[in-house]
């Protein structure tokens, strides 16, 4: 796909506003709907268009981008009076860049097939920092073709883009690194307040967990906002519990008697109705500190994560094999 194409796209949260940023800093035209008027205003002074609908958004684009809340909201978006759906046209694209359950998408697959058009699921990780530079990382589940058209808009909205096979692979995969993620953030709170109750020095704790095989992106991100106190990573308590539940509702399916996910789900529960479901997540971390009567903090620590790379070219990332089983 020629990045001269027009784009529309719909849903701009926390990261979807990154995401059509990017887009529009390419110099592509864009069509921008979200249910919130302010969400919209910061696009449409830079040079978007307003879309009317989800079906007037798909209309007026070669390449329709859904990044929304949860898979119920897709299906608004997608299937409801004047929905997206309806607004493809004869070779045109639908990419998913939701958080969602493959089922949903596949199935919304389907329905986008019989217009004529190609659907995608293209789900982004790195961080809403990451998604504010476009170097974010891409995953797309789509058929090969579809995805040698998506990415030159695809590299210009991440760094890193894996073409992770059939469609609704890349939901999968993005259900599974988030999976892991909550399981890190809820060790790492842990271990940030049992090395303080130990008598340790916070700012070396977190070195030494940096430079050591303890290490990991999470750590390198919320970490820091947790010591800083803001904890604000741009992600919220319910966020997690909805990608979570995704994740188990995937082993579910295949009957696999997972251990640590019921927990993290359990654990989340608790935070949410403790804090509230919009409570950013690295406060997971509160449970513990009111159970010691602490605060986790250090001097030093930003009160949020922000990328300093400048734009990285985006390009395809090539496994080392290839393995794909059908379902």
């Amino acid at each position: 796909m020629s990045t001269e194409l027009s784009v529309g796209f719909i849903g701009l949260g926390n990261v979807g506003a990154k995401l059509a940023g990017s887009i529009l800093r390419a110099g592509i035209r864009l069509t921008v709907l979200d249910l919130d008027p302010k969400a919209e205003a910061p696009l449409l002074a830079a040079g978007a268009l307003k879309g009317d609908n989800p079906r007037a958004v798909a209309e007026s684009a070669d390449l329709l981008i859904t990044c929304l809340p949860s898979p119920a909201a897709s299906v608004a978006v997608m299937e409801g009076p004047e929905g997206g759906i309806s607004g493809l046209s004869h070779g045109s694209i639908w990419a998913e860049m939701s958080t969602t359950d493959s089922q949903e998408v596949r199935r919304l697959g389907e329905k986008v097939r019989e217009q004529g058009a190609w659907p995608a699921d293209c789900p982004v990780s790195g961080g809403c920092h990451r998604a504010a530079t476009g170097n974010i990382a891409i995953f797309a589940g789509c058929d090969r073709p579809v995805f040698e058209r998506l990415l030159p808009i695809l590299s210009e909205i991440g760094h890193e883009i894996l073409h992770t096979g059939e469609l609704g692979s890349a939901s999968i995969l993005k259900v599974v690194t988030n999976y892991l993620a909550t399981a890190n953030l809820v060790s790492l709170s842990e271990a940030l307040v049992t090395s303080q109750q130990a008598g340790m020095d916070l700012a070396t704790t977190y070195e030494a967990i940096r430079i050591s095989s303890g290490n990991s992106f999470v750590h390198e991100t919320e970490s820091q906002v947790i010591l800083n106190g803001s904890r604000d990573i741009n992600f919220t308590m319910d966020l997690v519990l909805k990608d979570v539940s995704l994740f188990q509702a995937l082993a579910d399916r295949s009957g696999i008697p997972l251990e640590i996910s019921p927990m993290l789900l359990e654990i989340f529960s608790d935070a949410a109705s403790r804090f509230g479901a919009r409570e950013w997540s690295p406060n997971v971390i509160r449970r513990l500190e009111e159970s010691v009567g602490c605060r986790v903090e250090a001097p030093g620590f930003p009160s949020e994560i922000v990328d300093t790379e400048p734009k990285k070219p985006g390009s395809e990332v090539n496994p080392r094999a290839r393995s794909f089983r059908p379902n």
